[in-house]
């Protein structure tokens, strides 16, 4: 009888031990399960933290990059002479790109700028140019006269006379200035009362492939006819 009693306590004992195991063990189970779940949340947190931070940088890369300021930083100013000439203060960049550049100024004086310049042998155009060839001639030595629809027809006429006859000059139209006529050489931009101001050759004389030049003797054909 007590050899039986034994057996049961002892299998009793056995029992409820391997229960103790088997709860020791469904515990150990379920931290496994719950870590492997947390660790997978925080997987995915810095998953998802990495792509926004991705996203956010190109994006960035990408405004900075597609839009650059005449200095390629987005800094100078226009500091006016005695003369009435402004002269830009500041670093312009001199990298050739293929995006649109947005400069500080209307018509830019200067800046990053695409590789193909307008031709600028005298050449008169009677249509908007774009902005980023149109420097390139600048860099080449290049005057810009711009007038908007606010210049008198004669004024445009004889300017437009003046430039037919001047190597390293062209002239456009451009309605986004704020005076009715401008000139504009790399780096300095002056506003004209007119075809007749005698500062029109002042600014020529000073500036068709003047000291400010970038690359003096750089061609001002083999560009853009429009």
């Amino acid at each position: 009888m007590g050899s039986a009693k034994n057996s049961s306590a002892k299998d009793g004992s056995g029992t409820a031990r391997k229960a103790r195991i088997e709860e020791m063990r469904r515990a150990e189970q379920s931290r496994e399960r719950r870590n492997r779940v947390l660790t997978i949340a925080a997987s995915v947190v810095v998953v998802v933290g990495l792509v926004v931070g991705t996203v956010v940088l190109v994006r960035s890369q990408s405004d900075d990059g597609g839009s650059t300021a005449a200095d390629g930083k987005g800094k100078g100013h226009f500091v006016t002479g005695s003369d009435g000439v402004k002269t830009w203060k500041g670093t312009l960049g001199r990298t050739h790109v293929a995006k649109t550049v947005k400069y500080p100024t209307e018509p830019p004086v200067g800046g990053d700028h695409n590789q193909v310049w307008m031709n600028c042998n005298g050449d008169v155009y009677t249509k908007d140019l774009n902005n980023m060839n149109a420097v390139h001639s600048l860099e080449h030595g290049a005057v810009w006269v711009t007038y908007t629809s606010k210049a008198s027809k004669a004024d445009v006429d004889a300017l437009a006379a003046k430039v037919k006859k001047t190597p390293y000059t062209l002239m456009s139209p451009d309605d986004q200035q704020k005076d009715p006529i401008m000139l504009t050489a790399w780096g300095h931009q002056r506003t004209v009362t007119g075809a007749d101001d005698p500062n029109v050759d002042k600014f020529f004389e000073k500036f068709v492939q003047g000291e400010q030049t970038p690359e003096p003797g750089a061609a001002c054909t083999g560009g853009l006819p429009q």
